[in-house]
C-alpha cells in the first residue's frame, strides 16, 4: 500500500460522508497534519506500519491516528458538535463515513486502495493545543489492511 494516497482517500471519505448541522460550517478535511486549523477540522496524523502480516509480502497493516477538532469559541457547543461526529449514527457521524469507505461486500476499500478499513475506537476526548490555539477534539484509531506488494 502507498501511504499518501491512503491518507488522502481517508480525508476524502470523511469530507464526502460527514454533514454537520446547519450553521456549523463545513468540516475541513486533510490527509496530513495542517499548519493551522480552521475548525471544525479532521486530519490524518500519525501512521504506524506493520509489514508482512501474511507471507510473501501479501498484507501490510497501517494503524493510523486521525484527529477531529471541533472548535474553541464556545466549549459547550463545540463539544456537542464533536459528540455528533463521534456518535455511531447520524449525518455527522464519522463512523458512518468510515463504514461507507469500506465499500460494498466484496469490494476493496477506499476506492480500491486497500483491502479494508475500520474505525476501531475513539480516544483522547479532550482539549488539544495546535499552533498556539486550544480546540476540543478527539483521536480516532483507524486500521487499514492491504496488499504489501504495491
Amino acid at each position: 500500500m502507498q501511504i499518501s494516497p491512503i491518507k488522502d482517500a481517508i480525508a476524502d471519505a470523511v469530507r464526502a460522508g460527514v454533514v454537520l448541522p446547519t450553521g456549523v460550517g463545513k468540516l475541513t478535511c486533510t490527509g496530513f497534519v495542517p499548519d493551522s486549523v480552521v475548525a471544525p477540522c479532521f486530519f490524518v496524523g500519525e501512521v504506524d506500519v506493520n509489514y508482512d502480516q501474511t507471507m510473501g509480502r501479501g498484507t501490510d497493516e497501517l494503524l493510523i491516528t486521525c484527529r477531529v477538532l471541533a472548535g474553541r469559541a464556545d466549549d459547550r457547543s463545540a463539544q456537542r458538535i464533536l459528540d455528533g461526529m463521534l456518535s455511531g449514527s447520524g449525518a455527522a457521524s464519522l463512523k458512518v463515513a468510515f463504514t461507507a469507505a469500506r465499500g460494498a461486500p466484496g469490494q476493496l476499500a477506499l476506492g480500491g486502495l486497500a483491502d479494508d478499513i475500520h474505525l476501531q475506537r475513539v480516544q483522547g476526548y479532550r482539549w488539544y493545543e495546535h499552533q498556539g490555539s486550544s480546540f476540543v477534539g478527539a483521536e480516532l484509531a483507524v486500521r487499514v489492511i492491504g496488499d504489501g506488494r504495491t
